[in-house]
């Protein structure tokens, strides 16, 4: 099911639209913390594996070749932002925005080694999309970076911009800055860049290492990123007193903590576990969809 399609107003941007009705102090808030580096919060968190794992062999023996947790995890934040849309707001030109839709950034190998290069990649998604929306959404993206087909428009960009002598990157850097503040950006540069989206996740597992307290970037307007880690063992008694080996995964999150309050992370946090615990939930579509404030 299709976003609901809203015209724009003033004051609205291309990736969003101004919320008009927050609490002054939400609205205030900008002016005091003015970058996103200055107003982030770490959270952490880890999983028990046993569910998420049967539920991951299941799926890929009906045919989802390859679908591991970095599918869930993205799922997880798809389904999250439709039960907590205040997830996927942004604050840019110090002001507050409900975005329009939900665009999940990621790092890409373009092989594993140490010489391969890598490339960002943005999928956009919907918040009535499935595990399995995601799994086919991401991997036809993945897919066009790892055959090589073609170079990805944050590739292209960059290439472009690199070719400028220093002074005059500096300079464009400059005018970039502030077409940004102003929301007049083109949407060829919006879509290209990697700094403009809802979500930058990591899969630091696949390098077999603990996840990282990632930054967020000052340019641009993403406001969470999540790093995931390598499965580790941990032994436990279980309800008998026997020692039995568990696996779990662990998590970290930056955020943004001007796009909402405390209280409504919290209840987002709880949310996002219970999905990534029990991914059989993210199966069939969500039953409603909660929309973010109306201005």
């Amino acid at each position: 099911m299709a976003e609901k399609k809203r015209k724009r107003r003033f004051g609205d941007r291309k990736e969003g639209r101004r919320l008009k009705s927050l609490d002054p102090y939400y609205s205030f808030q900008p002016f005091i913390m003015k970058t996103r580096t200055g107003s982030s919060n770490l959270f952490e968190d880890s999983i028990e594996m046993s569910e998420a794992d049967q539920f991951l062999r299941q799926m890929r023996s009906e045919g989802y070749k390859g679908m591991g947790m970095l599918h869930v995890i993205v799922a997880a934040y798809v389904r999250t932002v439709s039960q907590r849309p205040a997830f996927n707001r942004f604050i840019s030109g110090r002001r507050v925005y409900a975005r329009n839709v939900i665009e999940v950034i990621m790092t890409v190998k373009k092989s594993m080694s140490t010489k391969a290069g890598e490339t960002s990649i943005k999928v956009i998604f919907d918040p009535h999309d499935t595990i399995v929306d995601v799994y086919n959404k991401m991997n036809v993206e993945i897919q066009k970076v790892k055959d090589g087909e073609e170079e990805t428009s944050t590739d292209t960009a960059a290439a472009i911009l690199c070719k400028l002598p220093r002074p005059i990157l500096k300079l464009a850097m400059r005018l970039i800055e502030f077409l940004d503040y102003y929301g007049k950006l083109p949407q060829a540069l919006l879509n290209a860049s990697p700094f403009h989206g809802s979500l930058v996740i990591t899969d630091l597992g696949s390098l077999g290492i603990r996840p990282v307290y990632h930054h967020l970037y000052d340019f641009g307007n993403v406001p969470v990123f999540i790093a995931f880690g390598a499965k580790r063992k941990a032994y436990e008694l279980n309800k008998e007193g026997a020692v039995e080996e568990k696996k779990y995964i662990d998590y970290r999150l930056t955020l943004d903590e001007r796009i909402c309050d405390g209280f409504y992370f919290a209840q987002g946090f709880k949310y996002f576990k219970s999905y990534l615990k029990r991914p059989e939930q993210l199966i069939q579509p969500p039953e409603t969809v909660e929309e973010d404030l109306e201005r």
